[in-house]
């Protein structure tokens, strides 16, 4: 980690716990310009572009463009950088679809989806954020399992870096809130029955009672595509 040795994240994080999203925003922005904001587009994360973008705050923008995002995605990736007048960097992999597909074999998403994970959104973000030492995330505690212990500040251990968490301890209506009251651009697919969209081939539909979750990966098991589960440690 090669942030600011000084700074006590615990002390930071019970500092910054119960102050709003901006607030911890703009703590967060004294690590610029080695500080990015990682944004898959999904409502929280449109949140977090409306408080960085409207605040003019100097936090690098950038989203892991896997190729096979939903067109509705595409779309409001260019929404936000006009109504904002922000750039949103691509961080694209190393192999295109078709290339991915001469050296692994066709849709390997679906017969491996964690090795397609790890090609297409883990390895490109591991060589992104070595040029950071801080990064935001959109997380929320109550997602998952994985989240509920979610720290405002923490270090990464998986990256490397120190891991800021500015809507930790928001709700789903407090995500819908903010973007009603500030009417934020959001993807159109949260009202078809897509509370969580990532890649297309990998999400679907959500039915009544489900978990927020249940449409990605569906029927694999999986939940994450690893950007926020812990290394396991071996004793």
């Amino acid at each position: 980690m090669t942030a600011t040795p000084a700074l006590d994240l615990d002390a930071s994080a019970a500092a910054l716990e119960g102050q709003s999203a901006l607030e911890i925003l703009t703590w967060a922005a004294r690590f610029a310009p080695r500080i990015t904001f990682a944004t898959g587009f999904g409502a929280e994360g449109c949140v977090v572009i409306d408080l960085i973008a409207r605040h003019r705050l100097p936090i690098d923008l950038f989203t892991l463009d896997t190729g096979v995002l939903f067109p509705e995605t595409y779309a409001l990736w260019r929404q936000l950088e006009a109504r904002y007048g922000v750039t949103i960097r691509a961080v694209r992999p190393a192999q295109s679809i078709d290339e991915q597909a001469a050296a692994h074999g066709p849709a390997l998403w679906a017969r491996e989806p964690d090795r397609c994970c790890e090609l297409r959104k883990l390895g490109p973000l591991r060589a992104q954020l070595a040029g950071f030492d801080a990064w935001i995330t959109a997380i929320r505690r109550d997602q998952t399992a994985d989240r509920a212990n979610a720290k405002i500040v923490e270090p990464d251990r998986k990256f490397g870096l120190i891991k800021i968490n500015p809507l930790a301890a928001w709700t789903h209506k407090d995500v819908w809130r903010h973007i009603v009251t500030h009417e934020v651009p959001y993807n159109p697919l949260h009202d078809q029955g897509y509370p969580s969209i990532g890649c297309a081939p990998c999400t679907s539909p959500v039915g009544e009672g489900e978990d927020p979750r249940a449409g990605r990966w569906r029927g694999t098991g999986k939940t994450e595509c690893g950007l926020h589960v812990l290394p396991v440690v071996r004793e």
